[in-house]
Formats: C-alpha cells, sequence, structure tokens
C-alpha cells in the first residue's frame, strides 16, 4: 500500500527527513507518533505527492511516484487535516461538503447523483453527523467539523485513509467520542488502511497495531505497538525518563520527574 525507500527531503539546505524507509502493508492501519517538528506533516506530503523527495523512492497504492498522474490518484487517498479544514468556507453546507470528497475538490463543482446522497448520507450516518446536514461549516463545532470531513474523505471510498492529528483542540470527552467512532470505522467493512498521525500516545487505538516512531526526520523504530509503547522503549524514544500505563487496552504517558543528583 505504502512502500518508501531511501527518502530524504531537504529544504533550504536543511534536511527534514533522512533515508526514511517504510512499509505499508494490506490489511494494516498504523499510528505514526513523533513530537512537533519530527518531520510528520512533511512525510504526509510526500505520500499524497505534494512535496518531491530529494532522494529515494515512493510508491503508493502500486503506482511508483514519477511514472503516475498524481491528481487521479490522489483520488484513492482520504486526507483528513488542518490544511484541508482551512480551505473550505463557512457558508459551505455541510452536505455538499461531504459529496465534494467524492471528486477530491474543495467546494462542489460537478453534478451528483440521487446514489451520491445517499452514501453521503450513509457514511455521515457511520460517523454520528447526519444530524448536521442541513447546516453550514462555519456553525459546527471543531470535533463536528472533524467529523465531516471524515465522512468527505471517505466518498470516494479511498483504499487509502489518513488522518492527520484529528483530535487536535478537541476537549477530553468530544476527543474520545471522536476516537470511538475511528475505532468503529476500523472494524466496518471495507475500510480502508488508516494512517493516523498524531504526539499524543494515548490516541493510539487498539486498531492501530502497527506504529511508526518518528524522531527529528528519522525514523527511530516500527513495527508492533505492543512492543513499541512501553516504557523502556517511550523512554528512549523521547530521551527523557517516562511512566507508562495500560488501560482499556490503551497507553497513556507521562514524565518521571528528574531527580538532582547534586541536591
Amino acid at each position: 500500500m505504502i512502500n518508501l525507500s531511501n527518502v530524504t527531503v531537504t529544504k533550504n539546505k536543511k534536511v527534514i527527513l533522512k533515508n526514511i524507509n517504510w512499509q505499508v502493508k494490506k490489511g494494516e492501519h498504523w499510528s505514526i507518533l513523533g513530537l512537533n517538528g519530527s518531520g510528520k506533516t512533511t512525510l504526509l506530503n510526500v505520500i499524497n505527492g505534494y512535496i518531491h523527495p530529494t532522494n529515494g523512492q515512493v510508491e503508493v497504492l502500486g503506482e511508483l511516484y514519477g511514472k503516475t498522474y498524481i491528481p487521479d490518484l490522489r483520488k484513492q487517498i482520504g486526507l483528513v487535516s488542518a490544511s484541508i479544514q482551512q480551505q473550505i468556507q463557512n457558508f459551505e453546507g455541510v452536505l455538499s461538503i461531504v459529496l465534494s470528497g467524492k471528486f477530491a475538490s474543495i467546494g462542489l463543482w460537478e453534478a451528483v447523483e440521487r446514489e451520491d446522497v445517499d452514501i453521503a448520507k450513509k457514511y455521515m450516518k457511520l460517523l454520528n453527523c447526519d444530524y448536521l446536514q442541513e447546516r453550514e461549516y462555519g456553525t459546527l463545532s471543531q470535533g463536528e467539523r472533524q467529523r465531516v470531513l471524515i465522512a468527505r474523505a471517505l466518498m470516494a471510498k479511498p483504499k487509502l485513509l489518513i488522518l492527520d492529528e484529528p483530535c487536535n483542540g478537541l476537549d477530553i470527552i468530544t476527543r474520545e467520542e471522536l476516537l470511538k467512532i475511528i475505532e468503529n470505522l476500523s472494524k466496518s467493512k471495507d475500510c480502508p488502511i488508516i494512517i493516523y498521525v498524531t504526539h499524543h500516545v494515548e490516541e493510539v487505538l487498539p486498531c492501530f497495531t502497527q506504529t511508526l516512531l518518528l524522531r527529528d526526520g528519522e525514523v527511530f523504530e516500527q513495527g508492533s505497538s505492543s512492543e513499541l509503547l512501553t516504557e523502556n522503549a517511550l523512554t528512549n524514544f523521547y530521551n527523557r525518563p517516562v511512566a507508562v500505563q495500560k488501560e482499556q487496552n490503551r497507553t497513556w504517558v507521562a514524565l518521571k520527574e528528574i531527580v538532582d543528583q547534586k541536591a
């Protein structure tokens, strides 16, 4: 589904990503975990074809970048990100926003059929936002917007769904409601491969059985989430002592107090 080989991205003589090797196989759901500035957004832009690597090879959904028409390929990739959210006008209707996902466009500029409307309503019901279909985008809460955008991303029946920090800015109740929806989505029939990007360990749901740890533009470690989301592994990753607690099949992390040996 995704195959990155020795991918390096350099901008203004600064290395943003360095020798990224990463494979996502069919049937896997991955989390990408990293602190701010670790290169997560750049990595997503490479996968979506918005940034071309300085070196290396990118293959997504069997298509080799440089030898494929990226706009057509993007229709098979559902993306939910802050950059998409910022492009949508406040006056746009929710149903139109969801329908626009069929064409991977910002705004609905093409005619739709009755079947398209039915599919849009189906996804809105799946995301618990069908009651919003008559509302304007500017009247929605942050949590409602995220659910609408996920429904929009599913409209084209993508093979790959990328959720870029979807819980950013949500309160704890709204966050947990959205995470529950994502967990249910992962269990639905014909669910696309989900790539979930975050810097909060506790957002890594049980469905994300694989994790990529990204630090300073490099792959720190990758593999089974159960092996990487441990106290020893995360202490090494953050380069700070952390305490880990398992609750409801999720991992919760707190920094340990550093004792001054000279005191």
